[in-house]
């Protein structure tokens, strides 16, 4: 056997294939890292874009801003600047123009004063930007009752999954159910007349759509009979109005139609645990939650399993 000549240096190693190597040294570390790093702060880096480039379309979370609302941030921004960006998304059939995703009342501001919007821009699909403007308005905002009807029901409208909804404005289930009957009830026009009303909870907002469904009186020629001595007075004062006026309305209609009383359901001892009203339009049974709030509450939890029953006793009956 031959020996090899020990100063003869060795041959070079073979030539790895490409596709081996690239399967053997994942792109990993360091490299990857600041890779990473790049995007983070592409992504969070605020940039000056022309308002003009900006849509303002897509659902709204709040009832409309007045002019003197744009006007005055207008001036605060022009003494201060713009101290929170806006957040669009690009447009992808249209390059280089963007979707407000929120800061709706901001960028009219800007474009009342012809300066730039400071924005971030983040590549959002549908959900993911309502999502996006539910939370931030959750957390600055603080949108009252009505205007959050207001959203889910036009989120609704426009083929959003209940899923998305509720995460947007972070409710539940039956308080969507809430939010959309009232939405529903109640025409557009007439909500904003109304306005925002910031001080009226959603009790309030529920009893009034309770009576529209209940009696459906004419609210246009309400609020056109109101709008004179309304001139001038707050939302909330505005809401005042209009359910006082819906509920002589309504109560004048009932003695008109002869509507009998409401029934009450009482105890052996005389403790009212509920009522029953008949009217043309519906039976309503009505549990006192100040009164019986126990009670009340266990109802809502059980009442419709009762229901079914009642009703299969019912159908049983009738066939």
């Amino acid at each position: 056997m031959a020996r090899r000549n020990i100063f003869t240096p060795p041959p070079p190693p073979a030539a790895a294939d490409p596709a081996e190597q690239r399967t053997r040294f994942p792109a990993t570390g360091a490299m990857t890292g600041m890779k990473s790093t790049l995007r983070d702060l592409s992504s969070n880096a605020v940039r000056e874009i022309d308002p003009a480039l900006i849509d303002a379309g897509g659902p709204k979370d709040r009832l409309e801003f007045s002019d003197a609302d744009v006007a005055d941030l207008a001036e605060s921004i022009r003494a201060h600047g713009q101290q929170v960006p806006i957040m669009v998304r690009p447009l992808p059939d249209q390059p280089g123009r963007f979707r407000i995703v929120y800061g709706r009342r901001r960028l009219r501001a800007l474009r009342l004063l012809g300066q730039p919007a400071k924005a971030l821009v983040r590549s959002l699909d549908d959900a993911q930007a309502i999502l996006a403007q539910g939370q931030e308005n959750s957390l600055r905002l603080d949108p009252s009752f009505i205007e959050k009807a207001l959203f889910a029901a036009e989120l609704a409208d426009t083929g959003y999954e209940q899923a998305v909804i509720l995460d947007a404005l972070a409710v539940d289930k039956p308080m969507l159910s809430r939010m959309n009957k009232v939405a529903r009830a109640l025409p557009a026009p007439v909500v904003h007349w109304i306005g925002p009303a910031h001080g009226v909870g959603r009790r309030r907002w529920e009893d009034l759509a309770n009576v529209v469904l209940d009696r459906a009186p004419d609210l246009d020629a309400l609020v056109t009979e109101l709008a004179d001595s309304a001139e001038g007075l707050g939302s909330d004062d505005r809401f005042s109005r209009l359910a006082d006026r819906v509920a002589r309305a309504a109560k004048v209609d009932r003695v008109a139609a002869g509507s009998p009383p409401a029934l009450p359901v009482s105890t052996e001892d005389g403790v009212q645990i509920a009522e029953i009203r008949d009217t043309p339009r519906a039976l309503t049974l009505k549990f006192s939650a100040s009164d019986q709030p126990e009670f009340t509450r266990w109802m809502r939890e059980n009442a419709a399993p009762e229901l079914l029953r009642l009703y299969a006793a019912w159908k049983a009956g009738a066939d």
